[in-house]
């Protein structure tokens, strides 16, 4: 639905339009964590390139904020309005889906993110992990941003920094990279 919304605004720019919105895009504030599509590899996409490449780059909801930012700073807030709404009615179904009793909500949640604490304590295979997210749910900043730290815990809390943006896909690789490295910890997480 996210890269449905970002094609849409996108395809509604003129050539002139989406010029300048690949120009923004290349100045406009990232947050932490996020690095810039190339400028070479940028400019001379059509807006279905475009769009496959922030959602690949950013992945679905920051690509829309993004998108949506940009559009504000060019002056089209209708544009980005209509994004603005898709973001809103997306973030009501996820608010309607998690609000359920925090017991349920435990259990439902993913592997990462209930075992969030003692992965960071007791992750100590991280390069193989990085390796095994590297393209798939890390951008190269992101990789190089967490081989940076100088300790493992601080690795991996670097790691999960960037996991708000990450969809249930992003999840099951980063869960599938840790039962293929550490298969021991993650059966003694799921017995605990």
């Amino acid at each position: 639905m996210g890269r449905d919304a970002i094609l849409d605004a996108l395809e509604n720019l003129t050539a002139d339009e989406l010029k300048k919105f690949k120009m923004k895009l290349l100045s406009v504030p990232l947050r932490e964590g996020y690095g810039r599509i190339p400028r070479g590899t940028l400019l001379p996409m059509d807006a279905m390139d475009l769009t496959d490449k922030l959602v690949s780059f950013y992945l679905e909801a920051y690509g829309m904020e993004l998108t949506m930012t940009v559009l504000r700073e060019m002056g089209m807030q209708e544009l980005a309005e209509q994004l603005q709404m898709v973001i809103q009615k997306e973030s009501k179904a996820v608010a309607t889906a998690t609000s359920v009793p925090s017991q349920r909500a435990a259990e439902t949640a993913h592997f990462i993110d209930r075992h969030r604490q003692a992965l960071i304590a007791r992750v100590t295979d991280i390069e193989g992990l990085l390796d095994a997210l590297y393209g798939c749910v890390l951008t190269d900043d992101q990789y190089q941003a967490v081989r940076a730290e100088t300790t493992n815990p601080n690795k991996m809390r670097k790691l999960f920094g960037f996991s708000p943006a990450w969809d249930l896909t992003c999840k099951d690789l980063f869960l599938k990279a840790l039962k293929e490295k550490l298969p021991y910890l993650v059966a003694d997480l799921e017995r605990s």
